[in-house]
């Protein structure tokens, strides 16, 4: 029989980070943390943590970490239905995600606060480029993820959540001073763009659309969806960014077009585990409900 005080504890180091984090969340010293993992690890006979900062999982703790969790969805559903077996409740579960930025600054955060009203669960969202949010599910880090990758991740399934558009612009005065003959090729290898980090390849997939590949781009790197916005106002760089946030700047002459009508569609999937999961059905259909609001169709 597993011991479930012993995964918890686990989990609790690998979803905080640390044993102290974990300690506090669990009510516990840091001492007691400690000895409650060592004391699995000696069991099984493999470790569980790498101890570090922060604390990670080894692939054998990202399997118990990922059991616990859905063990706490059944537990939570199982509550609902038979609210005697635990008079004081169970606490709620926590469901690790991983998201892109743009998405979480324009369309997720209704699904997420719509699911969290409901349901007795936190959620843990991670930050990645959407390109690699897929990385996450396959190494069993987070339970459901965004990602632009259609073909499930083994042991998921895949939903199309629609398109996001994106939109190349820049301010008015960086135009004059990096295209004043137009935006060509030639100017776009001088003229910096904006880069959310080295895995973001959304300004260089527009520029191979619109001039061919083997362009290359010099990028300034900003992890941030509203500085990158702020950033692509203040004349710092063009971007590409999605046409819900900058539709204010274009409107009013803060940002333009660097070309009319070349809009990029970058198609969204949900990938989450294929486990049938009550919890876990309902956090994806309000995920699908907001994308169907915040996204286009196809």
């Amino acid at each position: 029989m597993l011991d479930y005080s012993l995964l918890a504890a686990v989990a609790a180091v690998v979803r905080e980070g640390s044993f102290e984090r974990a300690a506090r969340a669990l009510h516990l010293s840091p001492s007691a943390v400690s000895q409650r993992v060592k004391l699995l690890e000696e069991r099984l006979g493999q470790i569980l943590v790498v101890r570090g900062t922060p604390c990670l999982a080894t692939a054998a703790g990202r399997h118990l970490c990922r059991h616990i969790e859905q063990v706490g969805m059944l537990e939570q559903d199982l509550l609902g239905a038979l609210p005697a077996l635990a008079p004081d409740g169970l606490g709620r579960v926590t469901l690790r995600l991983a998201v892109n930025a743009d998405s979480l600054a324009t369309w997720f955060l209704p699904a997420a606060a719509a699911f969290a009203e409901a349901e007795a669960a936190l959620l843990d969202i991670s930050l990645e480029d959407q390109a690699h949010t897929a990385e996450r599910l396959r190494s069993g880090e987070v339970l459901a993820a965004v990602t632009d990758l259609d073909q499930p991740v083994q042991g998921c399934r895949s939903l199309g959540l629609g398109s996001m558009r994106y939109l190349a612009t820049a301010s008015p005065a960086f135009v004059r001073r990096y295209f004043p003959a137009g935006v060509t090729a030639a100017a776009l290898t001088q003229a910096p763009c904006l880069r959310f980090n080295p895995q973001d390849r959304l300004q260089q997939r527009w520029v191979e659309s619109q001039f061919g590949p083997d362009l290359s781009l010099p990028c300034h790197g900003l992890p941030s969806s509203q500085a990158f916005v702020d950033a692509t106002i203040a004349g710092l760089g063009w971007g590409m960014n999605p046409a819900t946030a900058v539709a204010p700047a274009l409107a009013d002459g803060r940002l333009v077009l660097l070309l009319p009508d070349a809009p990029l569609l970058l198609p969204l999937f949900w990938q989450c585990r294929r486990q049938p999961l009550p919890m876990l059905e309902r956090l994806t259909q309000a995920v699908l409900a907001a994308a169907r609001q915040g996204l286009e169709a196809g």
